[in-house]
Order: C-alpha cells, then sequence, then structure tokens
C-alpha cells in the first residue's frame, strides 16, 4: 500500500557561536521545499548560545528545544558540539519522536554516528544524514554530501550500509528559493572590481569581519562599494558599526533576506567556506575564501584546485595584512577575477528540489 497522506520530515540539527549557522540554514532550505508541496516539517534544537531557534519558528516551523547539558563524549571530533551525550540525546529525542512518528528523520550534525541513529530508528520509516567529514560511520538509508572533493564516491565506503543511497557532489547543493531566478545569473562580469562583499556566515566567531574592514581601511578604495553582511548572532556588531564608520562606501547589512541580489551585484567576493561557498559559485562571483575550521580544509582547497576560488587558507592562520594583499592582487588582475566567475558558474548546479523530490518519491513508493 503506498503512502495518501502528506509527508512529514523531522529534523536534529543545531546552531551557535561555536560553529555556526550553516547546517540549520541548510536544513531549512530543504523543510522550505518540502513544505511547499504540503509536507509537515519539524525541528529539535538544542539551546546553544547563538542557536537559531527563534529564526527557525519565526518561518512557521514547529522546534523542540533541548537544554544544554555539561556531559560530553569524547571518541568523535565534534562531539563536544552536542551539548550531551549521544546516548542522553538519543534519550531525550525519542519521546518527541515517538509522538511525531516522521516519514523522515534528517540528521545534520556533526556529533552524531551511526550508534544515535539505530536507536532512533525505530521511530521513523526513513532516515537520511546531512554530512561533508566522512569520518564516522552511519546508519542512514540516505546520505547527502553536496561538497566537490576529488575523490568523491570512494569517501564513504565502509561508514554507510551496503543499501544505503548516497546523493553527493554539487549536483545536489541546497541553494535557497531566491538563488533559482535566472536573471542573477546572466550578469557577465568582465574582471574589473567596483563592488566588494564580505561575509563570513552568521555568526563569524573569529571576526575576520574586522580583519577585512581594516584591510579595506589599508587600500582606502574610495572608488569602490562594500556590502558586509552578519548575521544576527555575531557578537561583535556594535564593533563593527565603530569601524565602518571612518571607511568609505561601505554598508553594513544584518540578517539579509536579499543575499543573491547582493551576490549578483558584487564584483568580489571575501568570505568563508561551506553553503555560503555555493551560492557564490552558483552566481559566479570570485572570492576570496577562508575556512574557520579543519573540517572545511579538504573541499575549499579542491575546489581552489579547480580554479573556482582564490582560497587564503585557515582563517587563524594569517592576519588583516594578508587580506589586504590578496584585495590587491585580485583588483589587479581583471582576468584571473573573470576566468575564476566562469569555473565557479559551471561547478555548482540547483539540487534543493531534487532531493525534496527524492525524499517524496520515495515516501510515495515505499510499503506501510
Amino acid at each position: 500500500m503506498t503512502a495518501s497522506r502528506p509527508m512529514s520530515v523531522a529534523f536534529r540539527v543545531d546552531a551557535s557561536h561555536d560553529f555556526g549557522t550553516g547546517h540549520v540554514m541548510r536544513c531549512l532550505t530543504l523543510a522550505d521545499a518540502l513544505s511547499a508541496n504540503g509536507t509537515r516539517c519539524e525541528f529539535i534544537c538544542r539551546e546553544h548560545t547563538g542557536n537559531m531557534i527563534d529564526h527557525i519558528r519565526n518561518k512557521s516551523y514547529a522546534v523542540h528545544s533541548l537544554p544544554v547539558g555539561k556531559d560530553a563524549d569524547t571518541d568523535l571530533a565534534h562531539s563536544p558540539w552536542l551539548g550531551a551525550t549521544q546516548a542522553q540525546d538519543a534519550q531525550t529525542c525519542a519521546p518527541i519522536m515517538a509522538k511525531l512518528q516522521p516519514d523522515w528523520l534528517v540528521v545534520d550534525h556533526y556529533a552524531q554516528d551511526a550508534r544515535w541513529e539505530t536507536s532512533l530508528r525505530p521511530y521513523v520509516r526513513h532516515l537520511m544524514v546531512i554530512d561533508d567529514l566522512a569520518d564516522r560511520p552511519h546508519g542512514c538509508d540516505f546520505l547527502l554530501d553536496q561538497n566537490f572533493y576529488k575523490e568523491m564516491t570512494s569517501r564513504y565506503l565502509g561508514l554507510v550500509p551496503a543499501a544505503c543511497e548516497m546523493l553527493l557532489g554539487a549536483a545536489y547543493v541546497l541553494l535557497r528559493p531566491e538563488f533559482m531566478g535566472t536573471l542573477p545569473r546572466a550578469r557577465q562580469r568582465d574582471g574589473s572590481i567596483r563592488r566588494i562583499l564580505v561575509f563570513f556566515g552568521g555568526s563569524d566567531p573569529t571576526n575576520q569581519t574586522k580583519n577585512v574592514l581594516v584591510a579595506l581601511g589599508m587600500l582606502n578604495l574610495r572608488d569602490i562599494a562594500v556590502d558586509v553582511v552578519i548575521g544576527s548572532s555575531n557578537p561583535h556588531r556594535l564593533q563593527l558599526q565603530d569601524l565602518i564608520r571612518y571607511l568609505p562606501n561601505v554598508a553594513l547589512h544584518c540578517q539579509v533576506s536579499n543575499m543573491a541580489e547582493l551576490i549578483a551585484r558584487a564584483d568580489l567576493g571575501i568570505g568563508a567556506g561551506g553553503i555560503a561557498m555555493w551560492e557564490r559559485c552558483y552566481l559566479g562571483l570570485s572570492t576570496i575564501t577562508v575556512v574557520f575550521a579543519d573540517n572545511q580544509v579538504r573541499t575549499t582547497e579542491d575546489v581552489a584546485g579547480l580554479g573556482a576560488i582564490k582560497y587564503l587558507g585557515v582563517c587563524n592562520s594569517f592576519t588583516d595584512y594578508e587580506y589586504k594583499e590578496a584585495i590587491k592582487e585580485m583588483i589587479d588582475s581583471p582576468g584571473e577575477v573573470r576566468r575564476m566567475a566562469e569555473i565557479s558558474q559551471g561547478l555548482v548546479f540547483p539540487g534543493t528540489q531534487r532531493v525534496a523530490d527524492v525524499m517524496e518519491s520515495i515516501y510515495r513508493t515505499s510499503s506501510w
């Protein structure tokens, strides 16, 4: 017997000042696509400092919030990010899942592995993991890794069940609906830089935005406009506002809903890896890119190897002087900037609806 009622999906995902907002943002993107087709989506999130629980609720999704505890496992590289042990987290989630009985459980968390996933299996029909580390075993039916790696197809060998279906690569990037319009992609940049976009994610824990502003001040670019974007969870907002007062042609934007428009208007981006990197690539914006953590290094290096971005390295390894030199180099190299834009735009394909369609098709054709 096939399904005849609307599909239901539960997301287990967190955000914080320490590990950013990207996991929540990509889950929200998928939830929006699913909800547009009538799917009921709910979230389970811990109350980490810098969480996005209010933001999720403001988008009309139910959120089951969990308190942050003092215990933590030590056997996974990112265990401290959970705010509990895996066993405690699973035990707390179990009654929520028992009540929801979702058709899909989507897990996007570096601190959870097959042990947590297996313990929640009795409450769901299908389980999907969103990952890009390939550093721990999973007990899922489906695995989504939207990043680009040179050896993509072999990364998860031995880490997922033999029957697990994998959706791998930049053809499955979870791009938000605002990026789906054809007009922003149609712009052909000539390589000259008249506007710069600075964005280091929702929280920017090491305040790279400040370093870039200092670099821009040293360059004194009076004929170049600059848009600086920060998230509502950025703890450095007041400091950045003070800095910008002394810089010409610089505008500060907080928690924007028009990121695609800002990317499309810019000629050069400066920002972090992760989902924001894919958004910039999709719209063909040449970008000076840094990473905040070791888990972002491999895919960022591989994308840089294609010539799609200018990669500086892990952010704590350089100063505002390196930013100044990198910006100056890009301004002085319009041919390279134009070539980078062309390569980056050909790398990424919108995958949000593709992933949603896969989930819906499996739900509709699976037996009860």
